[in-house]
């Protein structure tokens, strides 16, 4: 096969005409090619008066020898890269303790899923509920105001991805190409084929519940064990001849689970086993954070900033974002986790902390475009000395979490304010245009109340900046609510190259919370890449 890239088109060129310009590519008549298919397909928008779709195809050819010897010297003509997945080791015949998985968001679940393919027939420990149950209870914090710390959009079959856009795409480095087996396990649940091949591919909320639910089915049918209601709550950790191994858990139950090799799936949330691990040795350091509000605009203002003309295209649908300012106070300011057509949601994990994420159906189609409007820190921004706890940035993001709850008016409200008011440093008392979707409601506000004064400092000057880039993004009457904090892990658990702990022999720390990934994708590769490394370790092999 031949891998032919940029393919550029008008947005709406007919279906013969990509036929016809791979054969102009490759210079060769319609009887020389066999058959294509679409690797990738994007929209290049920077110039939104001639938007155009840019493909990445593979084609089988006639000679194709000749043909890659002709294009030898193109950068975008070469063969097609083998990207077929390669298996972990497979289990040996008997002699190992099974492998618990403790955590089931992306990573937890592809870790289990590469385990139980290679028959080593894991045991996952999740301390939520399967996702319909937990689906309900979300659903009962957003609209009744009851929360369960054990259920909610932070922990249970699904991770917190599971009330998100469904964004599986990443800038993450993947030379092994396991991003392909993710989505074709995607698809293989009950997403949608295009996720194969367009650029920027999402699934939203609803699907991925039934393809969450088809996965565990699929663990389970190949010999694996899924437990719900199994938080763990210790570690036993031996030391022997001079070496640190995990030997087993401690359920909240009683129960005990003996295993050699443990897969550390944490959400970037479950800070209670952060605390439980640290206190068992396992060894920490802080990571950078960031802290901000989600914003909203009306979703039809951000499609014409981006696409004009074309706005409201089948084929690019809502329009996205990426935005980044470095403000004058050493800070960098930027969009994260942009939800097009989508809402905000509760996402607290605690009682009395506040925290808000966003959500989108696969449709995108509700009123409102939302963003994480958020601001870097480092661990220097910790309360007390990070040296002598690592895990001081929990401390950060709790302490924020609070004042928003209390600026909310202690209800669940969330603290929300208009941009104009923001700007003028006024507290809002209505709310107009962008009417704010976040449930159960929003106390209009001062956001300076639950932010860094230098996080709101530098927010005030990247909104003109922001605005000049997307004509309406400053506008007064665009609304923002608080607070975000959960862009990622206020920690890492350190690995070695063989994605062991690099103070505890067995344990394999994996996944957002590990502070090795961020987002669906990243998370359920590194899920895969650590299976890999924890199969290679039993099997006796190398990594």
């Amino acid at each position: 096969m031949i891998r032919v890239e940029e393919i550029r088109l008008p947005l709406d060129h007919d279906a013969p005409a990509l036929k016809a310009a791979l054969l102009a590519r490759l210079s060769v008549e319609a009887g020389d090619l066999l058959s294509f298919t679409v690797f990738k397909r994007a929209a290049d928008s920077r110039n939104r008066n001639d938007i155009r779709l840019v493909y990445i195809v593979d084609a089988a050819v006639k000679d194709e020898a000749a043909i890659l010897k002709r294009f030898a010297g193109d950068p975008h003509i070469g063969e097609t890269p083998d990207m077929r997945f390669k298996p972990a080791a497979t289990a040996p015949a008997g002699g190992f303790k099974r492998p618990l998985v403790i955590g089931f968001g992306p990573c937890g679940l592809f870790a289990a899923l590469i385990l139980a393919e290679a028959g080593y027939r894991p045991i996952v420990l999740e301390r939520g509920k399967a996702v319909r149950e937990r689906t309900v209870d979300t659903f009962k914090f957003w609209r009744q105001r009851v929360l369960d710390p054990a259920s909610n959009v932070q922990f249970g079959e699904g991770g917190a991805g599971t009330f998100s856009d469904g964004k599986l795409y990443s800038q993450i480095r993947d030379p092994d190409h396991l991003g392909r087996k993710v989505l074709a396990e995607f698809v293989a649940a009950g997403a949608p084929e295009e996720i194969l091949y367009v650029a920027r591919p999402h699934i939203g909320t609803f699907r991925l519940v039934s393809m969450v639910e088809n996965m565990r089915a699929r663990i389970e049918a190949l010999g694996g064990e899924i437990r719900f209601g199994a938080r763990v709550t210790d570690a036993i950790i031996a030391e022997k001849a001079g070496a640190r191994r995990i030997e087993g858990v401690v359920l909240e139950s009683g129960e005990t689970i003996e295993a050699s090799h443990v897969v550390m799936a944490l959400g970037h949330s479950a800070r209670d086993t952060f605390e439980m691990l640290q206190r068992r040795g396992v060894f920490f350091e802080p990571k950078p954070l960031s802290i901000g509000v989600r914003i909203e605009h009306p979703q039809s203002i951000i499609d014409r900033a981006r696409y004009g003309r074309f706005a409201g295209n089948k084929i690019l649908g809502a329009a996205d974002y990426r935005l980044s300012h470095q403000a004058k106070n050493g800070r960098t300011v930027y969009s994260f986790c942009m939800c097009p057509g989508g809402t905000v949601v509760a996402a607290a994990s605690e009682e009395g902390r506040l925290v808000t994420n966003g959500m989108s159906q696969y449709s995108r189609k509700e009123r409102n475009a939302n963003s994480g409007l958020v601001v870097s820190l480092t661990p220097d921004d910790f309360p007390g000395e990070v040296s002598e706890n690592p895990l001081a940035g929990i401390a950060f993001q709790r302490h924020w979490e609070e004042k928003a709850y209390a600026a909310g008016g202690s209800t669940w409200r969330a603290p929300a304010q208009l941009v104009g008011d923001f700007l003028k440093n006024i507290p809002s008392t209505d709310l107009r245009t962008a009417e704010p979707s976040y449930r159960p409601g929003v106390t209009p506000t001062d956001l300076s109340l639950c932010l860094p004064d230098w996080a709101v400092e530098a927010i005030r000057e990247a909104l003109p900046v922001f605005g000049k880039k997307i004509k309406g993004y400053d506008m007064d009457d665009a609304v923002m609510t608080g607070v975000e904090t959960r862009t990622s892990s206020p920690v890492r658990m350190t690995r070695r190259a063989d994605h062991q702990s690099r103070s505890v022999d067995g344990l394999f720390p994996a996944g957002e919370g590990a502070g090795y990934a961020g987002g669906i994708y990243s998370a359920a590769i590194d899920g895969i890449r650590t299976a890999k490394a924890l199969a290679a370790t039993i099997a006796g092999g190398s990594v």
